[in-house]
């Protein structure tokens, strides 16, 4: 525990004990007192100020620390990662993809103010999609085209240039997606996206609607080339893992790449068999709240017996 202190002292500067909390100055808001509580043996910390929180003590490391601090972390932890690997994750490379920049489907209309389109209005809404969720995805439908009859949800690269879009139809017995034929190594909705603070893995577009600050993987899976790893990676942000209740072995094996880089992951415990997408609000909302830290040892744990 000591040696883990002097780590921490070493980046945050000096603190003075109160009861089992060592209280620094905070390093995200810099207020000048010191209001940053940092609990050696729980493992967490907090600014009494900001509110800056969380309940792993090497995202401090990463994001503060030297290269020499996150070493000495990782020998004191008994954990073996090499960090000339996670430094070169994110070098330049000169073979760097474009940004993906498509155009909308033709035939496309929103499906705000006066809209005519009752139908798909009727679909979103019996999905608790509201008017708000509407305006704020910019979801519409397309009236003809190789897209006719299909709900349209697009995303958002960072400079706010259309990088990708779901086409569901909302009629049961026919093919339910068909999405534009280009890469989805994208952070969909990127633009909308604040990796300061937790980001929640989902399944689908309708999931993320239901979340909060929430990137779906489009059926995909996350692998340390992937975009959004590589995003979260490089903000050291914490993960909520709500994927769908059927995708075990997925969810494992992204947790065990996260576990890799010191990333903090929580995981939704499910009440039933339904998606996030099938779910309200509400109850996304205090499941995602109720949601535990997932210890690596744990997961191995579940892994196993998921077999």
């Amino acid at each position: 525990m000591d040696e883990k202190l002097s780590i921490i002292t070493n980046f945050l500067g000096k603190s003075y004990k109160s009861n089992h909390e060592h209280l620094f100055q905070c390093p995200f808001c810099k207020h000048h007192k010191r209001k940053f509580s940092v609990n050696i043996q729980r493992g967490v910390y907090k600014c009494w100020v900001c509110d800056a929180k969380g309940r792993n003590l090497y995202r401090l490391v990463r994001k503060f620390g030297s290269r020499k601090d996150r070493e000495a972390w990782k020998a004191f932890s008994g954990e073996k990662t090499n960090l000339s690997e996670f430094e070169s994750l994110f070098e330049e490379i000169e073979e760097e993809k474009i940004e993906q920049i498509i155009e909308i489907p033709p035939n496309f209309h929103t499906l705000t103010g006066n809209c005519k389109f009752r139908a798909p209005l009727g679909y979103l809404e019996k999905r608790g999609i509201t008017k708000k969720d509407i305006l704020k995805w910019k979801i519409g439908f397309c009236s003809d085209g190789p897209f006719k009859g299909r709900i349209i949800i697009p995303s958002f690269n960072e400079n706010g240039d259309l990088n990708y879009f779901i086409a569901r139809t909302f009629i049961d017995d026919y093919r339910r997606y068909k999405n534009p034929p280009v890469s989805r190594d994208i952070v969909f909705n990127e633009l909308y996206i604040d990796f300061d603070k937790e980001v929640t893995i989902v399944e689908g577009a309708f999931d993320a609607v239901k979340a909060d600050n929430a990137v779906p993987i489009l059926g995909s899976t996350i692998r340390e080339t992937s975009r959004l790893f590589k995003k979260i990676v490089q903000n050291n942000t914490p993960v909520l893992l709500a994927l769908d209740p059927d995708a075990k072995y997925k969810a494992n094996n992204i947790k065990r790449l996260f576990f890799k880089y010191g990333i903090e992951v929580r995981e939704l415990q499910y009440d039933d068999e339904r998606d996030v997408g099938d779910m309200s609000k509400e109850e996304v909302e205090k499941l995602s709240q109720d949601a535990p830290v997932i210890r690596e040892e744990d997961s191995l744990i579940s892994a196993i017996f998921d077999l």
